[in-house]
């Protein structure tokens, strides 16, 4: 009897220990730790979020949307609180187009907390996934870029990854504006992650509307065009654009290979490079009318200048031949251009001299930046004139030794369209209403002098002219072809079989309303500008001709 109520008298005594002791944790749980505690259970049950501000649209200059978001959400788990992961999974796959075996190994881990299930899901999508009522699924908000017209001009709009920032093309340049400022949000979750209340506690501001210069539809023929070159001839890629000379605005700016703006990420690597702005290449004959041009300004030519040109011409130790071999020939400045003489312009380059002809090298914009509104834009490779060897002038003439960006010669051949002045092109036309302010520009050569070079480029399609097979009817078109051999990088010499192909035209001659240049890097099967880019050229332009309302003159 004494022993048991020992035992009972332990146990008892026991008890009141633990009961003690759990007061005492009590107490510290509530005095010390209870503020720090409270935080964390509220933690888990309020989240705010951020509330990304709707990106602002980007349209064509007719307000053709190219650029645009829609609302869409960030699916998450939360996997401890998934109670059944393969048939949770089995649900979400179709919904969220995820396969059901990767959700499966998302939903069934144990070392951590969050996991992302799909990101952007289109609102749609992300309704019927809510309606699912799955504890441990969370949605945070957020939009999907979309690209309506899917691969047109998508190297000039660029791209947004999927954190909402601008990865190249206007999207990059312009993604301040473009990004506007985002909220925020208060809510309040239940067990389960299941939102019961929300509330915004920050207003998200939309990011600024951009319009654009470029028209849809002539974008849209000439990226077809560019396609049909692509098919015939297999280049490693082909760009070209369509401008106004008055004003610099770019109506076009086309690249192949395409790209799909909604998946840049399926293209080749280089797809995405807007070869517009970041190609450099020697020029070939294209440059002649820039030496003409800056002759004729320093009144070392005029277009009837008669010149008694040998088969071939020696400059220091090199001797340059003709493309196309001929006898002694006679011709005037305007069959030089027609013709694209090698020695002709050489001839001209000479009369002009090193030193004046380095600096309307400068003057006309290469060795530098257009200044276009777009990123990614190179500046070309040009010789100071203090490195200038004896052979120097035996090859910048004609359009060699010197590296260019298709929107370089552009701008340059803009000199010529417009009256004489070096305008900045530009493809954003305004930003929420508000028109930008392009450059007046600088007068470099005279309107007289501009006029002659277009009426000499007009033989360029006449008989006897290197583009005669190209025509518009009711048009009088002005222009200039280049074909120009590559660097062999492994040899450091001119490749014998890789060429670049070009063609830089305006209409109507006369007064032009519109500049087309195209440029093909490494034609296969035929090389000349001529054949290759010149028929595109005529593509391009009596399309946007007729589009634009320009009356034949």
């Amino acid at each position: 009897m004494i022993l048991v109520e020992r035992r009972i008298g332990l146990l008892f005594a026991s008890f009141l220990a633990l009961l003690a002791l759990a007061g005492v944790r009590v107490l510290y749980l509530g005095l010390v730790k209870g503020s720090g505690l409270s935080n964390a259970a509220t933690a888990q049950q309020v989240a705010v979020t951020k509330l990304p501000a709707e990106r602002g649209m980007i349209t064509d200059r007719k307000g053709v949307p190219l650029a645009a978001s829609i609302p869409a959400d960030d699916v998450s788990a939360t996997p401890y609180l998934i109670k059944d992961p393969v048939a949770t999974a089995n649900r979400l796959s179709p919904l969220i187009g995820v396969p059901a075996d990767k959700l499966v190994s998302e939903l069934a881990r144990r070392d951590t907390g969050f996991v992302y299930l799909a990101r952007r899901l289109p609102a749609d999508a992300a309704d019927r996934v809510r309606a699912l009522k799955i504890d441990g699924i969370d949605f945070a908000p957020g939009a999907l870029r979309t690209y309506p017209r899917g691969a047109l001009a998508a190297q000039v709009l660029g791209a947004v990854g999927i954190d909402g920032n601008g990865l190249f093309g206007l999207e990059y340049a312009h993604d301040k504006v473009l990004r506007g400022s985002d909220g925020e949000q208060r809510r309040v979750l239940d067990g389960g992650r299941q939102a019961i209340e929300t509330r915004d506690l920050k207003a998200a501001v939309p990011g600024g509307a951009m319009a654009l210069t470029i028209d849809a539809e002539i974008q849209q023929r000439t990226e077809d065009v560019l396609q049909g070159v692509a098919d015939e001839y297999h280049p490693k890629g082909a760009t070209a654009i369509v401008m106004n000379p008055k004003t610099g605005a770019v109506l076009a700016m086309a690249n192949w290979p395409k790209v799909d703006a909604n998946n840049p990420g399926a293209a080749p690597p280089d797809a995405t490079e807007n070869r517009a702005l970041g190609m450099t290449y020697e020029p070939g004959s294209t440059f002649k009318s820039i030496t003409v041009a800056a002759a004729l300004q320093d009144k070392k030519v005029t277009p009837t200048t008669s010149f008694n040109l040998a088969p071939s011409i020696q400059v220091a130790d090199r001797v340059i031949n003709e493309s196309h071999a001929r006898g002694w020939e006679t011709l005037d400045t305007a069959a030089i251009l027609a013709q694209s003489s090698n020695v002709g312009a050489i001839t001209i380059g000479q009369r002009l001299g090193a030193t004046r002809f380095s600096k309307w090298v400068d003057r006309f914009g290469f060795g530098q930046r257009s200044g276009v509104d777009l990123p990614g834009e190179e500046r070309g490779l040009i010789t100071p004139l203090a490195k200038y060897s004896g052979s120097s002038m035996g090859n910048m003439p004609m359009g060699q030794g010197e590296l260019v960006t298709p929107m370089q010669m552009m701008s340059a051949y803009g000199v010529i369209a417009n009256g004489g002045t070096l305008l900045k092109p530009h493809v954003v036309s305004s930003v929420n209403g508000k028109a930008t302010s392009p450059s007046a520009g600088t007068q470099i050569i005279s309107a007289e002098n501009a006029a002659s070079v277009r009426k000499m480029l007009t033989g360029v399609f006449q008989p006897g002219g290197t583009a005669s097979e190209v025509s518009i009817p009711g048009y009088e078109l002005a222009g200039k072809t280049g074909t120009a051999n590559k660097i062999d990088p492994t040899t450091g010499k001119y490749s014998d079989s890789k060429y670049v192909a070009s063609f830089i035209g305006m209409a109507p001659a006369a007064d032009p309303q519109l500049l087309v240049g195209v440029v093909v890097d490494e034609p296969q099967g035929d090389i000349y500008g001529g054949s290759v880019a010149a028929p595109a050229f005529g593509k391009i332009t009596s399309f946007a001709l007729p589009y634009l309302r320009i009356a034949p003159k």
